[in-house]
């Protein structure tokens, strides 16, 4: 037991070596939160044992550093004067206030060594936080109303991620909100989808209706919208046109074929023989008993309907802009109707199990061509979606 208790303590001893070191690496590295993360983390408990005192050690001089080079990194930021630099100086201001936060419920943390406790200087950053923000508030709002005056789709894309930052910063600012919802639909590249028929065939309504039903396909992100019903109130970017140019349809045929299955199966039990015909018995002077093997044969008539409706087609990109076909993309789809039925003369014993449910069955309907058009729809809504995920009209 003794073994025991000592390996473990060993084992844990080498843990605890192996994490300091790391810690050590992170702050030579320059990666002070980093190793202030990693002590904080093993100070969570035990926070006053002695195999505890090099992580508070690390976390004290990471704090040090780390405050430093955030304070410089500031001021450095502020002599130039740039608005540009708010936003950093913001998220410095807060990484300074929040990285005291996270050490304040640790403290007070001894150095047993020494007999005295670790020094964290805190300091109270919520005035430069405040007039931070509200200079940052400033500068994003008019950056983001000067980027919509250019009416160009990506600065109202640029406008609109200014004006969300400035709502997570500072909610309901000005009337931040309702311009981040008019860059939100300026910004957006709205595509009408339609189909367009050149086959000799009629497409069925349900078919057309699936294809462009793009609430099922998932697409719409928040820079594309895809309408298959034209709105009045929007003006379309770009323009999807499935163009069905063929469609085959086979014949409706039924094959016939004849083939005879032959099994050995087991029929009761029967007397082990040796090799001079007597029977074989155990330790016991029972006799051995093995199965009756006997051959069973059967002659299958199988049937097989098939019909199969193969469709073609091409998904054209088209700008409306400039009224320019951007790309052009092959799209084909087939569905294949089958059905087994089958009797037989003889044992259907000789059959394998996964055929036996072919037996009993009757020749059934074939499918219309609607439906066989119909039925390769699932194909072809898979294609066309891939087609657009892989294929965005801005590249």
């Amino acid at each position: 037991m003794k073994k025991i208790t000592s390996l473990l303590l060993l084992v844990a001893f080498l843990i605890s070596c192996s994490g300091v070191k790391r810690t050590q690496s992170m702050l030579s590295d320059g990666n002070y939160d980093g190793a202030i993360n990693r002590s904080i983390e093993n100070l969570k408990t035990n926070k006053n044992s002695k195999g505890k005192q090099d992580y508070v050690y690390l976390l004290e001089e990471a704090f040090a550093k780390v405050k430093q080079r955030d304070l410089d990194d500031i001021a450095m930021r502020q002599k130039d004067g740039s608005a540009s630099h708010l936003e950093k100086i913001y998220t410095l201001y807060l990484q300074l206030q929040n990285r005291q936060e996270r050490i304040r419920p640790l403290l007070p943390l001894s150095l047993l060594k020494e007999g005295r406790n670790a020094i964290f200087p805190f300091d109270d950053y919520s005035d430069e936080i405040i007039a931070t923000k509200s200079k940052l508030s400033a500068y994003l709002y008019d950056n983001a109303k000067k980027l919509m005056k250019n009416n160009d789709k990506f600065n109202y894309r640029e406008a609109y991620d200014d004006f969300g930052y400035l709502e997570e910063i500072n909610p309901n600012y000005k009337d931040a909100k309702q311009l981040m919802n008019e860059c939100l639909f300026k910004g957006t590249d709205y595509v009408h989808v339609y189909t367009k028929n050149e086959t000799n065939m009629v497409i069925p309504t349900r078919l057309q209706s699936d294809l462009l039903d793009f609430s099922t396909f998932g697409l719409n992100d928040k820079w594309t919208v895809y309408h298959s019903n034209r709105q009045k109130d929007i003006k379309y970017d770009f323009a999807m046109l499935v163009n069905f140019r063929n469609i085959n349809i086979s014949p409706e045929q039924i094959k016939e074929r004849e083939f005879t299955k032959e099994k050995q199966i087991a029929d009761g039990k029967k007397p082990l023989l040796d090799a001079n015909g007597n029977q074989v018995k155990d330790d016991k002077g029972n006799v051995v008993m093995v199965d009756n093997m006997k051959t069973v044969r059967a002659t299958i008539y199988e049937f097989k309907q098939f019909k199969s409706c193969q469709v073609t087609a091409k998904i054209d990109y088209i700008d409306f802009r400039s009224n320019q076909l951007i790309d052009t993309f092959p799209l084909s789809s087939e569905y294949v109707f089958e059905y087994i039925y089958a009797n037989y003369n003889g044992d259907k014993n000789a059959c394998d199990n996964d055929y036996l449910q072919y037996f009993g069955r009757r020749a059934t309907p074939f499918p219309s061509n609607e439906q066989m058009v119909y039925d390769s729809g699932e194909d072809l809504k898979a294609k066309l979606k891939n087609i657009i995920t892989r294929n965005k009209f801005r590249k």
